[in-house]
């Protein structure tokens, strides 16, 4: 008997959605959609049943409900898991930009093929790219040696036109004080020019792996700003 074949429309690759945020996409009222699954396993990850964990919704499951919000809501909010590991991405952009969303990828840069056919073909509006390490320790902190893959990712976006921002989770049990002057050097070296958000680890839930709680370093008091690019910080 063959397999029935299943829709992209059909195929369950949602954990679960936030219906509405003004934290996310620069204060636009938004809905969260939370993709299951990764390509990374960072032991820090705060998302462990996402990141494991079966999905529990299909695009069709929640159509319905971006159709009844698209003129109350402006923007969607792609993240999870690893939203660009699912080859559906690209029609769940489509469709959500036929109802004029506008769209927030959130994305750990393994996919740069996908990401620059989402920009090009103008189905995404911004991107927050996770700069999770450089070429010598990236393999360490998310279990995968796919340091190319994110540059990639990068060249595209310092290529494009697209807004988009690069951010760190820091815990000072996964990075040295070194480590984030080397990744803010590797951007210097870039040439890029945006914003770098240098994000605190907090989390009140368990971690993907074994971590201590509280960071023991508040890097927004002892990073020195000599680069051409804004660092911001969150949660510090």
């Amino acid at each position: 008997m063959s397999k029935e074949i299943i829709s992209w429309k059909q195929k369950k690759i949602i954990d679960s959605l936030t219906p509405f945020t003004l934290l996310d996409f620069q204060k636009t009222p938004s809905v969260i959609v939370w993709f299951s699954q990764c390509n990374m396993r960072c032991s820090f990850c705060y998302n462990p049943e996402i990141v494991l964990g079966k999905a529990n919704y299909s695009f069709n499951d929640i159509y319905d409900f971006f159709l009844s919000r698209k003129n109350l809501l402006k923007g969607v909010v792609l993240c999870g898991g690893e939203p660009t590991i699912h080859n559906e991405l690209y029609d769940i952009c489509k469709e959500l930009k036929s109802m004029d969303y506008n769209i927030k990828l959130d994305t750990n840069g393994l996919n740069p093929r996908l990401v620059k056919i989402l920009i090009d073909e103008k189905l995404i509006d911004f991107v927050a790219l996770d700069f999770k390490g450089l070429e010598y320790n990236l393999k360490k902190i998310t279990k995968v040696d796919k340091f190319e893959e994110f540059e990639k990712t990068l060249d595209i976006l310092l290529k494009s036109s697209i807004d988009f921002e690069i951010r760190t989770t820091y815990h000072s049990d996964i990075y040295t004080l070194n480590d984030i002057y080397k990744m803010l050097d590797f951007l210097e070296l870039k040439g890029y020019k945006k914003r770098y958000y240098l994000q605190n680890f907090i989390s009140h839930k368990s971690t993907l792996g074994k971590i201590t709680s509280d960071n023991k370093t508040n890097l927004s008091k002892v990073i020195k700003s000599k680069y051409s690019f804004d660092i911001k910080y969150r949660n510090f």
